[in-house]
């Protein structure tokens, strides 16, 4: 067994098994387990020939789509490196990450041929351009002409370990320059058996509508489908009615998003109409799912929901909340999946009890190997002891279900008190005419900062920054209340569907 080789398996055990639908495409492809194999063993011998080896990074600036898979799976039987990068950066972002993490070879997509175009004329350490469509800077050569002209002869790397590193994953950058994480085919494997875990089955069909330059497009379920020889659903990029639409017709029997997508699906005409009964469950993630929400998918829908929580650096696969504990432990990430450690810290690096806030720190299997060329960042998130710092703080019950009750660099203090904006949200959520809402701390002359929210009413609701703050004064201390409401068309939201607070903290 080749531990790149997940599709060379799968051409054996169930090669006419429908693999891929890339809804994104026009016409639509739908591939099987065979078809899969094939092209990844030709873009595995058409990068080979250009030089790619074990430990080769090679990049992608794309869309959502096969050829995504196509890479990571050539790169799996090389040895070599899948590095996906965020195609929301400006190309000079861009030109930093590739002088870091040095690819030789770049494909891309005709949506980002203008930056493209002046990575080309800059200084990169590319040498191989490969366009997916369009016609592609000067020079750059067609990837489907790449694959058709390239042996279908099976590639292996025969040194190929667990500790060798599958992809680079960056981290979201919402605060800042991305840093990638080492993503080993160990951590790969480890996840892939928590999800597995979690009630993924023989037979499951999965929409996916993370990007996959993201742990959530990649690592969620679309590889674990592949160990267990399910369907997994693309589509080049979020479309609320599209994806009510691929659910119904493709017979989706799950689907994962975050919060603001969720909230996004309620509001477009076709949710009326549309026919969610072939959902076994949703998986919520990135943030807590407000209650009103999760009603309002049972009663109208009859979707049953879990809650996911997971992070770059140690997979998506790390707590999991039931659908009979939605409502019941309502803002709880739940208990940690069966391969992964949780505790509770405080400043000292101490256990804490139940009910006690503090850090949330992790150990197990599925963490990744460091950040790229960054040790010392790597340092600075790993105690002595091994945990891995997440940032995060949560507390857990008497039951050992987890709450996420912050992010550390979220906090802020208001005359000595600490405030959480995450339950500012939940508490702004509760108000019928939010549609989306973040609390940002600012500076204060007088306690050194307060809370400013950002809210985005629902089409056709309507709501006073009064009505909110009178709203917010009937279940939080006074302290938490904020003292600037601005309202907003829509909040600015990351390609992985979070929103951005550094863009809120600059206005």
């Amino acid at each position: 067994m080749y531990i790149g080789d997940y599709l060379g398996r799968r051409a054996i055990y169930s090669p006419e098994a429908l693999a891929i639908v890339d809804a994104g495409k026009a016409p639509e492809l739908r591939l099987t387990y065979a078809r899969m194999n094939e092209r990844a063993n030709r873009l595995a011998n058409a990068l080979s020939a250009a030089g790619i080896g074990k430990g080769d990074r090679v990049a992608m600036l794309a869309l959502d789509g096969v050829e995504h898979l196509d890479l990571l799976f050539a790169c799996g039987k090389l040895g070599a490196i899948h590095t996906a990068l965020n195609w929301r950066l400006h190309w000079r972002e861009l030109q930093h990450i590739l002088a870091d993490v040095t690819p030789t070879v770049l494909i891309y997509d005709d949506s980002f041929r203008d930056r493209v175009a002046q990575l080309a004329q800059a200084e990169t350490p590319v040498r191989c351009w490969i366009h997916l469509d369009g016609t592609g800077v000067p020079g750059s050569l067609e990837f489907n002409a790449l694959l058709a002209g390239s042996p279908v002869t099976p590639c292996h790397c025969e040194t190929l370990g667990e500790e060798d590193i599958a992809a680079i994953v960056f981290t979201g950058g919402t605060t800042g320059l991305p840093k990638g994480a080492r993503i080993s085919h160990r951590q790969i494997a480890w996840n892939s058996l928590n999800t597995l875990i979690h009630d993924l089955g023989h037979g499951d069909v999965y929409l996916n509508v993370f990007p996959m330059f993201h742990i959530g497009g990649l690592f969620v379920y679309t590889l674990p489908q592949i160990v267990v020889g399910g369907t997994t659903v693309l589509m080049k990029r979020f479309d609320p009615e599209r994806v009510l639409r691929l659910i119904e017709r493709e017979r989706a029997t799950i689907f994962a998003a975050v919060p603001a997508m969720y909230q996004m699906l309620t509001q477009t005409p076709a949710w009326a109409e549309a026919n969610l009964s072939s959902l076994r469950f949703c998986t919520s993630g990135g943030a807590p799912l407000p209650v009103p929400l999760i009603e309002q998918y049972t009663r109208e829908k009859g979707v049953r929901f879990k809650q996911g929580f997971g992070m770059t650096e140690f997979g998506p696969g790390l707590f999991a909340l039931a659908p009979e504990d939605a409502i019941r432990k309502a803002g709880s990430i739940g208990r940690p999946n069966f391969y992964v450690d949780a505790r509770i810290v405080d400043a000292n690096n101490q256990p804490l009890g139940p009910n006690q806030v503090g850090e949330l720190v992790l150990k197990g299997p599925s963490i990744a190997s460091g950040y790229f060329n960054s040790a010392a960042a790597w340092a600075e998130v790993i105690d002595a002891d091994g945990w891995f710092h997440t940032g995060d703080l949560a507390r857990y019950d008497e039951d050992w279900y987890f709450t996420i009750v912050d992010r550390l660099k979220d906090l802020f203090i208001s005359g000595g008190e600490n405030v959480y904006p995450a339950e500012i949200e939940a508490a702004l959520y509760r108000h019928p005419a939010v549609f989306q809402c973040a609390v940002v701390g600012i500076p204060d002359p007088k306690w050194g900062e307060v809370g400013k929210a950002f809210v985005a009413l629902k089409p056709d609701e309507t709501a006073s920054a009064e009505e909110l703050l009178a709203h917010l004064s009937d279940c939080l201390a006074r302290y938490k209340i904020p003292c600037q409401v601005e309202f907003l068309p829509a909040l600015p939201i990351s390609a992985a569907g979070k929103v951005l607070r550094r863009e809120l903290r600059e206005r």
